[in-house]
């Protein structure tokens, strides 16, 4: 059974940590995301965690009811971190794109962060507000609540599946990345028209494609169709 977490003002430690550390919710998540960074997802434990911080490992659970706990702040601090990057301008198609690409880019920028915790629902705050934005910004522009579901659904789960794609690829070593890349310049370049015709007539295009993410391309297919409903909504006679 997790412990319950202790109270806000109850865990506040008086005194800093053997490093100095004063410990908060953010400094222990921004600490895992270090960590995640130079360790992956298989070096982040509450033991390794505690030494970083220099603290005890079940100082840890003052904080956060357990470590899937802290996964969901970490996946929270990532959410907010594209908020804060993010300004709306009252243009709904504008508002989605800016803040799915900050989606995007955030999660890119903590690739094994974003691996361990793109798939999560966290229930937090941040990821709260990032909801309520969203479905603000469609039905304000107009959409029925059925349809502004469907697009917030589509919208959410396109930024979440490309940020762990993309993010995936960049959690492999340099050399791994790079053989991988390679192969549009080697073997499917190096295919016969006879045997793969199609293969051979767009090789140089798939190779300057394919090592870029379609997130861009694909959100911009999702917004032109949310584009085309509003458009049949309201050309719909009322009444």
């Amino acid at each position: 059974m997790a412990k319950p977490v202790v109270p806000e003002a109850a865990r506040r430690r008086r005194r800093p940590t053997r490093q100095g550390t004063v410990l908060s919710e953010k400094v222990i998540v921004h600490t895992a995301l270090r960590m995640l960074r130079e360790h992956g997802s298989t070096g982040l434990t509450a033991r390794r965690l505690g030494a970083a911080l220099g603290a005890d490992a079940s100082t840890l659970y003052r904080y956060f009811a357990g470590m899937d706990d802290l996964t969901r702040a970490i996946g929270e601090e990532l959410v907010g971190q594209a908020l804060d990057a993010w300004t709306a301008t009252g243009e709904w198609r504008t508002d989605l794109r800016a803040l799915g690409r900050a989606i995007h880019a955030t999660y890119l920028a903590h690739p094994q962060a974003a691996v361990l915790t793109a798939s999560r629902v966290t229930g937090r705050p941040r990821e709260i507000a990032a909801d309520e934005a969203i479905l603000r910004i469609l039905r304000t522009a107009g959409f029925p609540d059925a349809n502004a579901v469907v697009v917030y659904h589509a919208f959410i789960d396109l930024a979440l599946a490309f940020s762990a794609l993309d993010a995936g690829s960049l959690t492999l070593s340099d050399e791994t990345r790079a053989a991988d890349e390679q192969m549009w310049n080697s073997t499917y370049a190096e295919l016969s028209a006879d045997t793969h015709p199609h293969i051979a007539a767009t090789a140089p295009l798939l190779a300057g494609r394919m090592t870029h993410s379609a997130y861009p391309v694909l959100l911009e297919t999702l917004l032109n169709s949310a584009e085309a409903g509003l458009a049949r909504t309201r050309a719909r006679p009322v009444g």
